[in-house]
């Protein structure tokens, strides 16, 4: 188990469809072992695919409704998404506050799957509808500090995210999916920022396996809050699946240390054994 007390890493993970909360599949087999490793994080952080707003905005519901569909009790975050306010402000982000704000599905299938007892607060971050790579890392940094405090930074979204290519029937993941994929895997274990950062136009597929960024956005803030500065930030692909033949389910771990994201996967992959 990663201990709370200690700084944990960023997260990035593939939500796939509401159903998974019910699922007992691989890819919510995953998620609950995922949970069991890490343990109990004083709050979490979620940055979710499905809110954008135009500058950065912080849920501080005392106790967020869940948005369609599942009912997930946990208590908000409100000190915390104060916090929040002020340390992007500081990083010259104009970020507005929303004392109403539910977890969407983006949020509450990960959190119902990783701490299925819901008693961890929580406050959900919106995406900047600019959806710039670079600016997500820089609003990734700001939050830096809060996993020095075992705060969980937990981005949701999908590492390949094309529902008019998406079969219920599963089925071979395309070549297009494969290979979006790989090359994701590929520029975050050689730890190559600024290749992550162009991906539109150095990953191959970009438009097939990401019609429009708001999916894989999220992972740019975890890798920022994961990173020391672009020199210092290990990633680890912690789980690769597809569901719905092209929807990319993979999940990454980042932190400026090897041993953080290493000690991570293994605990995860002991859970999964267990």
């Amino acid at each position: 188990m990663v201990e709370a007390a200690n700084a944990l890493p960023a997260l990035f993970v593939s939500h796939g469809a509401p159903t998974m909360a019910v699922d007992d599949g691989p890819d919510a087999r995953f998620l609950r072992a995922l949970g069991k490793a890490l343990g109990k994080p004083s709050a979490v952080v979620v940055i979710s695919a499905h809110w954008e707003e135009d500058r950065p905005t912080v849920g501080a519901a005392p106790w967020p409704e869940t948005l369609y569909d599942l009912w997930y009790p946990a208590p908000g975050a409100a000190p915390l998404a104060q916090e929040i306010e002020t340390r992007l402000t500081q990083a010259g982000e104009v970020c507005g506050v929303d004392g109403r704000r539910g977890l969407d599905h983006g949020a509450w299938i990960p959190l119902s799957l990783m701490f299925p007892n819901a008693n961890v607060p929580v406050t959900q971050l919106s995406l900047v509808d600019d959806l710039s790579p670079a600016r997500h890392y820089r609003i990734g940094a700001a939050l830096r500090p809060l996993r020095e405090r075992g705060v969980l930074i937990l981005a949701s979204g999908g590492a390949a995210h094309n529902l008019a290519e998406a079969s219920p029937e599963g089925g071979e993941p395309p070549e297009w999916a494969q290979e979006f994929t790989a090359w994701l895997a590929h520029a975050a274990g050689k730890r190559d920022v600024s290749t992550l950062l162009r991906y539109r136009e150095l990953a191959p597929y970009s438009r097939l396996a990401h019609p429009r960024d708001e999916h894989l956005t999220p992972l740019f803030v975890a890798l920022g809050a994961g990173a020391e500065g672009p020199q210092k930030v290990w990633a680890r692909r912690l789980y690769a699946s597809f569901s719905w033949r092209s929807v990319g389910m993979d999940a990454y771990a980042f932190a400026p240390d090897e041993d953080t994201v290493r000690r991570l996967d293994e605990a995860v992959k002991e859970k999964l054994a267990g």
